[in-house]
């Protein structure tokens, strides 16, 4: 396992530094400057701004300079954000995001999975089919366009829950919901063609001979073995959410992380956008480590080192 996951860690280093040297680049590629606006600058003044930030330097220079900084956890200082760092803007965005992003995900698995057994447990029945509609609703309505219908129809017409801001518990529902009813659709499918397939295994059928009840049978032996997939979808899934959504941030009015990074975007605040940039790599890698690790404790048949089931 430590040396599966030593190993592991060095491809994530190399990754994480093309990422890093992708992401300057492209920075750098790309047309205008952090200080390019509508208003244009006097010459001098932005001579002097390029001159503060070290834009004037060589491009190999910046992009040494730059490679310290990320090793140092620098990401340097926000050009739209006066007084402020790109870690500054990580640290007040991302607990909100995340915290949002986690209770999105386990309602997601919650339903996703339970959805998918019910439909697995009843194929071609009402169930199945009922099952499935919620969960080709939830791939097929947009996030934006359920949240404004959990707005309208459990805030405004019900009074429910608040249509909107973060302050305390009950401002989370909706968002999440909102968040979690795509993956939790792509969840729910993946549960039941997995159980589907697990249902039809040979050890099943012996469980059942043995006399074992139904439960048993659902929760020992089809349910674990029916994960893997679902567990390999939460690996991207977990660091896309956990860095939060800017069109649900936005219409909740949350101060999370996808907000300051789409702002960056539009303001070509480059250290913002190439920071957040980097944060979000760093957790997709250590999120698909985790799911490379959870392979092995679903299915301890699954050997860490050579990926490969043993016979």
């Amino acid at each position: 396992m430590l040396k599966y996951i030593g190993k592991r860690l060095l491809y994530m280093l190399l990754s994480l530094f093309l990422i890093i040297t992708a992401t300057f680049f492209l920075m750098r590629a790309a047309p205008g400057g952090p200080f390019t606006s509508e208003k244009q600058l006097p010459p001098e003044i932005e001579k002097n701004l390029n001159a503060y930030y070290g834009l004037d330097q060589p491009w190999y220079q910046q992009y040494g300079d730059y490679l310290v900084s990320i090793a140092q956890w620098d990401f340097g200082p926000s050009f739209k954000y006066k007084g402020q760092t790109v870690n500054d803007l990580i640290n007040d965005g991302f607990p909100v995001s995340f915290m949002l992003g986690m209770e999105a995900i386990l309602l997601a698995v919650a339903i996703g999975i339970l959805l998918g057994v019910i439909a697995a447990l009843n194929h071609n029945k009402w169930q199945d089919y009922t099952a499935m509609i919620i969960a080709v609703l939830g791939i097929s309505v947009p996030s934006f366009i359920m949240a404004a219908a959990l707005q309208y129809f459990l805030a405004m017409k019900l009074g429910l829950f608040p249509v909107a801001r973060w302050e305390s518990w009950a401002h989370t529902v909706l968002p999440a919901l909102a968040l979690a009813s795509t993956p939790m659709a792509f969840i729910a499918r993946l549960t039941r063609s997995s159980m589907l397939e697990v249902l039809s295994n040979d050890y099943i059928k012996t469980a059942k001979a043995k006399g074992l009840s139904r439960p048993v049978i659902t929760v020992k032996h089809a349910v674990r073995n029916a994960m893997l997939p679902v567990v390999s979808y939460l690996g991207p899934l977990a660091a896309g959410v956990l860095t939060g959504s800017f069109v649900i941030e936005k219409i909740f009015g949350i101060p999370g992380l996808g907000s300051h990074f789409v702002l960056s975007i539009s303001n070509r605040d480059y250290t913002t956008i190439m920071g957040v940039t980097v944060f979000y790599s760093i957790l997709l890698l250590l999120c698909i480590l985790l799911v490379d690790i959870a392979y092995g404790l679903i299915d301890p048949r699954i050997k860490l080192a050579g990926g490969k089931k043993g016979e």
